[in-house]
């Protein structure tokens, strides 16, 4: 019988930056269990819950019992399991006893039926073996080692150990656990886990919901838990609830909420933190707005909870919406009270802002030299020294604007000076930020208040690039200094762990490169990133740093939707140029799309092998001329490759990849005929070092976009 199998484990307040991955855990570890164990059916399913106070699963089409399977073990030979009168031998009992099929040896007929003996040829020899069915499990004691088995393995940040009712069992669990429900359909399964017995009772809100709710059936529990213990249980349905009510709280104001990205981790808390949510408005006195919007959204944010209101021009407005876990008819003693709480927040912010406005940002950066950086690499004034040279080498070499004027150099000085703020201090988030609202209070250029904040840019996956030179400057060379450093002194990312965030910092100077259409060489980058340390102080880690760059290229062009040929095709030829990348895999795709490329990226994929066997036979070959081919494949595949080259480099030397890779389509023939007809590797000296020389005319002039053998199957 095949039936829905709900598992609930209630428990004291789950950490809720946790909640949902240990929801997602729990449930699919007891269906994976369960599926291991065969009593899964192909159309089950598997729904996790997680609230506050539960973690749940609701698997669809779960039998009740596994189902049998042949299992066959082999024995021993046949000459040991069988005396001369063909019966058993002690041996073969000792195993047949062993594996719980001892009266096996007395029947007559060993050969017949679910549980027998047969002997197989094996070669030259023969064997005997035990053919049996092992029953099925039953979905109790699948159940049971499943349920211990997912709570074992669950992702818990930190584990708590407690004492059980009867003042002597400890266990331990990531919160205490208070009850345990299991039922397959409308039938209990009897099983046990941290010292709890599983029943079929569910409780509701812990204010507003009932107490004791006793299930029927398992398909009635999410509905029942909302309908009479006001819970939304499932995560996904109650964060879904959340932003309804959030969108229409803000409309109803005529506000919005900002910006997506801004509040998506804080939606995703506030729905581990309430089971049943309702959305309440509430303001604060409008001259807090003096104070810059971003300080009062994240306190917002961070300390309260609340989601910030925006105006129709983008305005931080004097208003927030707050996710309460009480539905009340009248909220008015909520709305005050949080009210109340967050006047003080804003009050700290507005001290802290005030405070740090009367030192100025330039007094501040010799505090820096009393900041550590990094214990080999030294303090934040010298980081900032180092910073400082190399964007103004980086600035010198950009193609537009602040051209001899020290932007880049005077925004370097005062990147780091926020770090000694009050208001950094209390909210490191607003690094940078908060440097350009200091930098224009004291009256800074724009450009260098735009690059302080900008040089942190972009801060994650899909972030705003900066813009302006020195702005530009200055982010490359923080990053370019923060990866030069670290890796030359040996602190390279592993496995998961990058505690200085160095792949964060790679892939923008990736995404800056490549789509800032900046024509700066990665390579020369690196250069000078590890030349303005002191002499000696890191080891020569510039390939290593190079190699992990390109890493970072190669994942950056897969999700742009390019595919691992394609990408290793174009690397192949520029790791450097990454502004190039673009037009260079454009280029790709379309020759790739023409009926001759397979058999050219084919041939050219031969081409690299012959080449690279005979430069290993130490065989010698250069450029060839017309005089010194003899046979017509050779000389029309010469004559071609001539006029094509001829007519196609201009087109690359104006940047027309794509125009350039497709003229040489018209080679498909000439090439197909020359390897027809032609043995490259013959045994005269003379014409194989001809034929070796027009094969790598051939490869140098079709690959300098990209290597078209990298195309190839």
């Amino acid at each position: 019988m095949s039936a829905p199998l709900l598992v609930e484990l209630f428990c004291e307040e789950l950490p809720p930056l946790a909640l949902r991955r240990l929801g997602e855990a729990f449930a699919q570890g007891i269906a994976d269990g369960l599926a291991s164990r065969g009593l899964l059916e192909a159309t089950s399913s598997v729904r996790p819950f997680a609230s506050p106070r539960r973690l749940g699963a609701l698997i669809l089409d779960v039998k009740d019992k596994g189902a049998d399977e042949p299992v066959e073990d082999k024995l021993m030979p046949r000459a040991v399991a069988f005396g001369a009168d063909g019966r058993p031998t002690d041996a073969l009992r000792k195993r047949l006893a062993k594996a719980g099929r001892a009266e096996l040896a007395d029947r007559a007929d060993l050969a017949s039926g679910p549980n027998r003996i047969e002997v197989r040829k094996e070669g030259n020899a023969e064997y005997a073996y035990l053919c049996r069915v092992a029953l099925g499990q039953p979905l109790q004691r699948a159940l049971q080692e499943a349920l211990e088995a997912a709570i074992e393995a669950l992702p818990i940040p930190k584990v708590m150990s407690y004492q059980l009712a009867d003042g002597e069992t400890t266990v331990r669990f990531v919160r205490p656990a208070h009850g345990l429900v299991a039922l397959h359909g409308a039938n209990g399964v009897d099983v046990s886990v941290l010292g709890l017995r599983a029943g079929r009772l569910v409780h509701g809100h812990r204010f507003q919901g009932a107490a004791g709710i006793e299930l029927a059936h398992a398909s009635e529990y999410e509905a029942r838990l909302r309908s009479e213990g006001g819970v939304i249980a499932g995560f996904d349905e109650r964060r879904d609830e959340i932003r309804r009510q959030l969108a229409t709280a803000a409309s109803a104001t005529g506000a919005s909420l900002g910006p997506e990205e801004a509040r998506a981790a804080l939606l995703d808390e506030v729905t581990a933190l309430v089971e049943m949510p309702t959305v309440y408005a509430g303001g604060f006195e409008a001259e807090f707005l003096a104070v810059p919007p971003e300080c009062l959204a994240l306190t917002m944010r961070q300390n309260q909870k609340y989601f910030p209101l925006f105006d129709a021009h983008g305005r931080l407005a004097n208003r927030f919406l707050m996710v309460s876990n009480m539905r009340l008819a009248d909220p008015s003693n909520i709305v005050h009270g949080n009210e109340r709480v967050v006047r003080p927040r804003l009050a700290d912010a507005r001290f802290f802002y005030e405070t740090d406005r009367k030192t100025r940002l330039a007094e501040r950066v010799p505090q820096l030299a009393s900041i550590v950086y990094h214990h080999k690499l030294g303090t934040q004034l010298e980081r900032v020294e180092r910073l400082r040279r190399l964007a103004v080498q980086v600035q010198a070499r950009l193609p537009r604007g602040d051209k001899g004027k020290p932007y880049a150099d005077r925004a370097a000085f005062l990147a780091k000076a926020d770090l000694v703020t009050l208001m950094v201090g209390e909210f490191p988030e607003l690094q940078g930020v908060m440097g350009r609202y200091y930098a224009e209070a004291d009256g800074e250029e724009k450009s260098v208040a735009r690059a302080i904040e900008q040089h942190y840019w972009p801060r994650f996956a899909g972030d705003q690039l900066p813009t302006g030179d020195a702005s530009v400057a200055v982010a490359l060379a923080d990053k370019l200094c923060t990866l030069a450093g670290l890796f030359g002194v040996g602190q390279h990312p592993t496995g998961d762990k990058d505690p200085f965030a160095l792949r964060r910092n790679a892939l923008g100077v990736v995404r800056i490169l490549a789509e800032g259409g900046f024509d700066l060489s990665l390579a020369e980058l690196i250069d000078e990133a590890f030349a303005v340390f002191p002499k000696g102080l890191l080891g020569d880690a510039r390939g290593e740093l190079e190699e992990f760059v390109v890493e970072r290229v190669r994942g950056y062009l897969r999700e742009k939707g390019y595919s691992a040929n394609e990408v290793e095709s174009v690397l192949s030829t520029n790791r450097t140029r990454l502004h190039e990348l673009a037009r260079q895999l454009q280029a790709v795709r379309a020759f790739a799309g023409l009926p001759e490329s397979e058999s050219l990226a084919a041939a050219n994929k031969r081409v690299a092998n012959i080449l690279r066997q005979a430069a290993a036979k130490g065989e010698s070959f250069a450029n060839v001329g017309r005089a010194e081919l003899r046979e017509p494949a050779e000389l029309a595949l010469y004559d071609r490759l001539a006029e094509v080259s001829g007519s196609a480099r201009p087109l690359f030397d104006r940047g027309d990849y794509e125009g350039y890779l497709k003229s040489f389509a018209v080679l498909k023939a000439p090439v197909d005929a020359f390897f027809d007809t032609i043995m490259v590797m013959t045994e005269d000296a003379a014409a194989r070092r001809s034929r070796l020389a027009l094969l790598a005319d051939l490869r140098r002039e079709m690959n300098r976009v990209a290597d078209i053998s990298k195309l190839a199957a």
